[in-house]
């Protein structure tokens, strides 16, 4: 679905694929509403413009960032990096 969003659309639409993805795909498995509203802060993090730009990190320590480009071998081996998480 996602895809479609994205092949479909001139521009990306964010704010379609947040609700898609946290309240039609995931929504339905998430019964708290707590959880609900966690899921979708989450997700606007992740779903927002600022990704595709250079530098654009999900944490404060930098650790963990966009990667614009790369091919499969360069995804493996920024994940294979990471610290492991006790």
């Amino acid at each position: 679905m996602l895809k479609m969003f994205l092949d479909e659309q001139e521009e990306i639409p964010w704010e379609a694929m947040t609700y898609t993805t946290g309240l039609i795909n995931y929504g339905g498995r998430v019964t708290d509403d707590l959880d609900r509203i966690c899921l979708m802060s989450i997700l606007k993090k992740f779903y927002l413009p600022d990704i595709l730009e250079k530098g654009y990190v999900f944490s404060e320590s930098g650790l963990y960032y966009s990667m614009l480009e790369g091919d499969a071998h360069a995804y493996k081996e920024y994940i294979n990096n990471l610290p492991a998480i006790d």
